[in-house]
């Protein structure tokens, strides 16, 4: 945060202010040229699902036997980073971490972009979008993929509740100090502050409705990555028969989670020019935090193992032996040394724990948190109980095509230019909870 230096609230308030609003106002080249970029993938992508809805399912490497490919890592990994918005919004907040408060709204708009592109990904991994329908009109209570559209669905909207709220105060602000926007996005501000006037009857709904949201978005957010894992758990194959499973992938959720913010926070911080507020000093806890994570991480992944490779019985050995020394050995022990052991061991030191270094890190945790999800989907799927006899090749292997990389790095750039339109339309970090003063009765209320 700013430094407290000897000036008045008011000079403190308009400082903030002036800093926060900055970047809604400033045409920046270089972020036209980053959305058009994207836009180009999305674009890409949008022509490969063309694809794979006139041709069907057969243009991607998805066979009877794996069923599941690209898609579903990257639905798992979406869900995954989705955990921010909890992790920094709820966990964080509840814990009375006043150093988390600049990263609040970058997590809540992060969680819901990543979120929209998982429930994305998921129908597309359907092979049609009618399909979609039939989960709703036909799901049973019995299926897990029913849990999972009922969870998501609910926690996208608390997701997206839980922003608006907090955006209401600084809407307002947008509203009457902007004057040099378009006249879109001053309708937008006029009507989304809903008559905002900063009384302290407002200010005390506000708190109270943020705080309860806060609590029960947490659940919610355990439950997410619970039931993900239970779409794996209750499907017989090797390395997914495990009670550990749900702990494991919140874990790694959590893990992801604080990756994801602290490569937006670097980011924001040189493009926006917003080095007093994402200070070093906040890079400090992340990393620390990410530690923490990470060991947490270790644990389940140690325990997830363990036990199998003790044992290495029939199909569940042969699961073990390809990861540890055969096929996916390399990526394997890429994803535990590269995206889990350096991270523990870089972020204990306190020159890595800044800026620079940490985003080298955390982009490390967060490509091994990609393919971490590949290896828990694919090598299972190649091993099922019951022989693979008597099918094509084809069926054997499983190398993505190109229509599914498109579609995959598509959703990428999907969720990256979410963010960034939210970033250009809305201020980057809270400026009515950075201020100091501005509720004076709102606590006697």
């Amino acid at each position: 945060m700013i430094k407290n230096e000897n000036i008045s609230d008011e000079q403190f308030n308009q400082k903030v202010e002036k800093d926060l609003l900055a970047h809604l106002t400033v045409n920046q080249k270089r972020n036209n040229i980053f959305i058009f970029l994207l836009i180009a993938i999305v674009l890409v992508g949008m022509f490969a699902y063309y694809r794979q809805i006139r041709y069907g399912l057969i243009v991607t490497s998805m066979r009877d036997y794996t069923s599941w490919g690209v898609y579903i890592s990257n639905f798992v990994f979406f869900v995954a980073i989705s955990l921010v918005g909890s992790l920094i919004s709820s966990m964080l907040k509840l814990s009375k971490a006043t150093w988390s408060t600049p990263l609040t709204r970058i997590s809540e708009i992060i969680a819901i972009a990543a979120i929209f592109c998982a429930s994305i990904i998921i129908i597309v991994d359907m092979g049609r979008p009618d399909r979609f329908l039939n989960v709703v009109i036909y799901g049973r209570i019995q299926s897990p993929i029913l849990w999972d559209v009922m969870i998501i669905s609910t926690y996208l909207v608390i997701s997206i509740l839980l922003l608006y709220l907090s955006l209401i105060p600084d809407l307002a602000l947008c509203r009457d100090k902007l004057t040099g926007v378009s006249g879109v996005r001053k309708w937008f501000y006029r009507v989304f502050s809903v008559n905002w006037k900063g009384s302290p009857e407002q200010y005390k709904i506000l708190h109270s409705i943020i705080a309860m949201l806060s609590i029960v978005v947490l659940p919610i957010a355990f439950a997410i990555h619970t039931v993900t894992s239970w779409l794996f758990s209750t499907t017989w194959r090797p390395g997914w028969d495990s009670t550990n499973l749900g702990p494991y992938f919140v874990s790694g959720a959590l893990m992801a989670g604080a990756a994801v913010i602290i490569v937006a926070m670097y980011f924001i911080r040189n493009v926006y020019n917003l080095k007093e507020y994402l200070t070093d000093k906040v890079f400090d806890h992340m990393g620390k935090l990410l530690v923490l994570l990470s060991l947490i991480y270790l644990y389940f992944n140690i325990n997830e193992y363990l036990g199998p490779a003790f044992k290495m019985v029939g199909v569940e050995g042969e699961h073990i032996i390809e990861l540890f020394v055969g096929k996916y050995a390399g990526m394997y022990w890429a994803v535990q040394i590269l995206g889990l052991i350096l991270p523990i061991v870089i972020l204990s030191f306190a020159w890595g724990r800044k800026p620079l270094p940490m985003l080298i890190i955390s982009m490390l945790a967060l490509l091994g948190a990609w393919f971490k999800r590949f290896l828990i989907v694919i090598p299972s799927l190649q091993h099922p109980y019951l022989p693979i006899q008597d099918v094509d090749e084809s069926y054997r292997h499983y190398i993505p095509t190109w229509e599914e990389w498109a579609i995959t790095f598509a959703s990428f750039a999907a969720c990256l230019l979410i963010i960034t339109f939210l970033l250009r339309v809305l201020p980057a970090i809270p400026i009515w909870e950075m201020k100091r003063g501005v509720e004076p009765k709102s606590q006697e209320a």
